[in-house]
């Protein structure tokens, strides 16, 4: 009679651990492809940005004037309204002012208050950048002059601002150096200077 008892009570002990193993690799199971689920999202995440710098322009909302921002790089590629691509220079918005600021958004029109170029460059290129503004088109009944806010952004491995200020224009046809600036092959600014050189308008004979 003992004998069998001994022999239930064992199998139930070889039972439980069988459970309990089981159990065990249930959960280390599960673990496992929880935390495999939780590292894809996090690498498929990861946006490669298209831009190492960002330089903008922006004026007074609803303005009507339309002022053009000016990029040249070190081997003289130039970026701005009439060429919106060179080299690694990119436009991404060209602002006319009031022109063409209707949007259709679900159907609905809305206007789009802002005024503001952009400017990108998508990659390092060793040398010189120069960042100019042009007065474009001046609206007749907006006699006084104009302020404009540059910055220069650079934006990895995280966002620095490494140049902002503002701008007075006051008649067509002006074009101001806001910044030039000097970078090395690995993007580094090495110096900034605002000695004047006209892009647009020094062409011009």
């Amino acid at each position: 009679m003992s004998k069998k008892i001994l022999s239930i009570e064992a199998g139930n002990g070889d039972a439980f651990t069988d459970l309990l193993f089981n159990a065990l690799l249930g959960f280390a199971f599960m673990f496992f492809i929880s935390f495999a689920l939780i590292q894809k999202p996090q690498d498929g995440g990861k946006i490669d940005s298209k831009a190492e710098f960002i330089i903008s322009a922006e004026w007074e909302d609803h303005h009507p004037d339309d002022i053009d921002l000016i990029v040249e790089d070190p081997q003289g590629n130039i970026v701005y309204f009439q060429s919106q691509q060179a080299g690694l220079m990119h436009l991404d918005r060209d602002d006319r002012g009031t022109i063409a600021d209707t949007i259709v958004i679900d159907g609905v029109e809305m206007k789009n208050p802002a005024n503001q170029e952009v400017v990108t460059i998508r990659g390092f290129m060793k040398g010189e950048y120069v960042v100019n503004l042009l007065y474009y088109k001046k609206e007749e009944k907006f006699s006084e002059s104009l302020k404009v806010k540059v910055k220069v952004e650079k934006i990895n491995p995280k966002l620095e601002v490494i140049y902002f200020n503002d701008f007075i224009l006051r008649k067509i046809g002006d074009e101001i150096t806001a910044v030039r600036f000097i970078l090395d092959d690995r993007g580094n600014v090495l110096d900034l200077n605002q000695l004047q050189k006209p892009i647009i308008t020094g062409r011009v004979k």
